[in-house]
């Protein structure tokens, strides 16, 4: 039985606002991305780990999520993943985009994968894991170098 297109618009309005629509890869792929990206919370920081199982990086991690659900390689460091890609101004940023950070006193040395809602979730630092922040906190806003779309 096929739902009438109202009733769903009608429900997905109920629960928020449909996924916005994207270029190259479907609403599913995105949702299946960030189900992915958020899954792996709580995953142990390594310095130039790529991997669930030994820990990640944060261009280590973005690229592992990539790899895994979009079938996207990206480039191992932060710096070079902020040249691939269209770069976004803040008010274009969809889930599945990829937001950059001067967290080492040099611009594009952190990367994390924003995930809708002013949220994006990243592997922060050496003793930390991976996790979810707010991008409207001081620390991130002040440090905020960009986004791109690599889909």
């Amino acid at each position: 039985m096929k739902i009438p297109t109202l009733l769903l618009l009608t429900a997905l309005a109920a629960c928020g606002s449909p996924p916005a629509r994207h270029d190259n890869v479907s609403d599913e792929r995105i949702n299946e991305l960030v189900m992915y990206a958020v899954s792996l919370a709580d995953t142990a920081y390594r310095y130039g780990g790529n991997s669930a199982s030994t820990g990640f990086d944060c261009s280590g991690y973005v690229g592992h999520v990539y790899a895994h659900i979009l079938d996207i390689r990206l480039p191992r460091t932060s710096k070079q993943i902020s040249r691939v890609g269209v770069p976004l101004h803040p008010g274009e940023l969809r889930p599945g985009d990829l937001v950059f950070y001067d967290t080492l006193r040099s611009p594009y040395s952190h990367v994390g994968l924003y995930i809708g809602e002013g949220k994006f979730v990243h592997a922060p630092k050496s003793g930390d894991r991976v996790r979810v922040e707010r991008m409207e906190l001081n620390y991130w806003k002040s440090r905020y170098n960009g986004a791109r779309r690599v889909y």
